[in-house]
């Protein structure tokens, strides 16, 4: 039987229970984590931050799981609806904490802008000269010197910057940009787990891609009778969805950012929650999530 660690002291108990419970279904069957990424198709190191509470397991995951265990899906899934909302909650905290922090002023240490001002400039003659006017003169004559000797070193150094950031070629010729464009940026670098990004995640599901969990924080939400409509976001993956809970059969939820737009229903027997597909966007403002339930109530978040 497997010898597990004990969980993190912050995590939040309704995690810490579904994690147990994953737990508790692994060793009934016996399996190691490596048996277990290597059944459920999802790696080790992920099974072990999923199986340790660092990272809260994708649905797609726990789905896996439940049928290389012989466990419950239904069961599994509906804990794991706790504890994802759970998660959430966690993670808006904390980055309430952080925008926070980035609010507080900062203080310039001694001489980072520059060096310290003092009594007397190198430029300036010393005492004993400053009340001799030939020495006033030369010293201003001295001081304009130094002041074009170095617009000149300036002006070259960024002539040689420009040249050797052009490869030696003029800007204007054919492949050289003045400066980046968004298209020309460098690719994005996902975690290991996480399937898709930006545009490559428009109609894809959160779950098995590995947007949701951990890298995922409700961005915006609206109420529609008891049914709370959520903005799901995911700035790792750089992609929101729509998700309402309790979702119950005939309800449905869409998202919708610019011309793009995309829907989900309950998707299996049993669950009270539904969710879109995701949608690219840069940030969760361009999202909008709306519902539409059996009984004919509906609303959008802001």
């Amino acid at each position: 039987m497997t010898r597990w660690k004990a969980l993190p002291d912050e995590l939040d108990p309704q995690v810490g229970e579904f994690v147990e419970v994953m737990r508790r279904a692994v060793d009934r069957a016996g399996l190691s984590v490596a048996a277990v990424a290597d059944r459920t198709g999802y790696g080790r190191s992920s099974w072990e931050r999923y199986l340790h509470g660092g990272l809260l397991a994708p649905k797609g995951a726990v789905v896996a799981l439940a049928e290389v265990t012989g466990t419950p899906a239904v069961h599994l899934v509906t804990l794991w609806e706790l504890a994802e909302r759970a998660w959430s909650r966690s993670e808006i905290r904390r980055e309430a904490i952080t925008a926070t922090a980035g609010t507080l002023p900062a203080r310039a240490l001694p001489g980072q802008f520059g060096p310290p001002s003092s009594p007397s400039s190198p430029l300036s003659p010393p005492g004993g000269e400053r009340d001799r006017p030939g020495a006033r003169a030369g010293g201003a004559a001295r001081q304009r010197a130094a002041l074009f000797l170095a617009g000149v070193v300036g002006v070259a150094g960024v002539a040689a910057g420009a040249f050797f950031l052009a490869d030696g070629r003029d800007p204007h010729a054919a492949g050289v940009a003045e400066s980046p464009s968004p298209s020309a940026a460098a690719p994005r670098v996902l975690p290991s787990g996480v399937q898709c990004g930006g545009s490559d995640c428009t109609g894809r599901d959160a779950q098995t891609t590995g947007c949701s969990g951990g890298l995922a924080a409700t961005a915006k939400t609206a109420t529609v009778g008891a049914t709370r409509v959520e903005v799901r976001y995911s700035r790792t993956c750089g992609a929101a969805w729509g998700r309402i809970t309790p979702a119950g059969p005939g309800d449905t939820v869409t998202v919708t950012a610019g011309s793009v737009r995309r829907t989900g229903q309950v998707s299996a027997p049993g669950a009270t929650i539904a969710y879109t597909p995701m949608v690219a966007v840069s940030s969760a403002n361009e999202a909008t999530a709306c519902a539409v339930l059996a009984s004919g109530q509906q609303g959008c978040t802001p």
